[in-house]
């Protein structure tokens, strides 16, 4: 049984980490794309905790940035428009120690393969694949020169375990992205650039009920009841709910911080167990 005085001391100690933890990021400058709803803001708002300073992107701004965060809207899947974004922020910023590639959507109709069309595929691959590698090639010449710096592209477990019928084009640039994430890894890791995948699998967020409500109203029924059919259409999974987007955000504060030093080339699902192979 403790002690007061023992109590006391536990208590400080875990203060004191926890003090440490929170500011293990501080000095450091981070951009995270897609930040202002799901799990880009729960992301932005997570290394914003740690002490980074945030610079935040989307075609929006949904809500007023917090304290420490900086938002800049754009357009990441137009060529053009990033460019400028990528100007703007080193122009203000200088330098940025971490990238959060979390830009993604599925936006391609249900219906497999008859119903998409080039257009479908094209900006499938523009919002999934491509943003990353244009904000990479900004970005990471600045990283490679200071020896020092981590990207991480936000993928999906779509990405290994396509559904047909909702997922196709997307679950295809998501895999792209898997691919490059690995080669870039295997590149720049020998000059200090740590790169790492994470694949969340189903989460609550503003996006997915969306695509909920849209599959239940096409097929006539509950919302509920959808996302029942879901869950069993991707397997199951273990935990038995979706994940809460500060969940993925927590993985990936940790994957950004010196604590993953030895951390790259990996590919992290965050699925609730789901992903049906070993």
């Amino acid at each position: 049984m403790q002690t007061n005085s023992e109590t006391t001391i536990s208590n400080y100690i875990s203060m004191e980490k926890k003090q440490k933890l929170d500011e293990e990021l501080e000095g450091k400058v981070a951009l995270v794309t897609g930040g202002t709803k799901g799990i880009g803001k729960a992301i932005a708002d997570r290394l914003t905790q740690s002490g980074a300073r945030v610079i935040i992107t989307a075609r929006n701004n949904a809500l007023q940035p917090a304290e420490g965060q900086h938002f800049i809207a754009g357009d990441l899947a137009n060529a053009d428009d990033t460019v400028r974004v990528a100007e703007q922020i080193h122009q203000q910023f200088g330098v940025i120690d971490i990238l959060i590639n979390n830009l993604g959507a599925n936006l391609a109709p249900a219906g497999g393969f008859g119903v998409l069309t080039d257009a479908h595929w094209e900006q499938a691959f523009q919002v999934n694949l491509l943003s990353s590698v244009r904000l990479d090639r900004s970005f990471l010449p600045g990283m490679i020169a200071r020896k020092s710096g981590v990207i991480i592209h936000i993928s999906s477990t779509s990405g290994m375990f396509p559904l047909w019928e909702t997922t196709m084009a997307y679950s295809s640039a998501k895999a792209a992205l898997n691919a490059y994430s690995k080669a870039l890894a295997s590149e720049v890791s020998p000059q200090g650039v740590r790169v790492i995948t994470v694949s969340p699998g189903l989460n609550k967020t503003g996006a997915m009920s969306n695509f909920l409500e849209g599959l239940a109203a096409s097929a006539g029924v509950s919302i509920e009841e959808m996302t029942q059919k879901l869950l069993e259409r991707v397997g199951g999974v273990p935990l038995g709910r979706m994940a809460e987007p500060s969940e993925t955000a927590e993985l990936v504060n940790f994957l950004v911080s010196p604590r993953a030093s030895y951390i790259t080339g990996a590919n992290y699902a965050i699925d609730g167990g789901n992903f049906p192979v070993v």
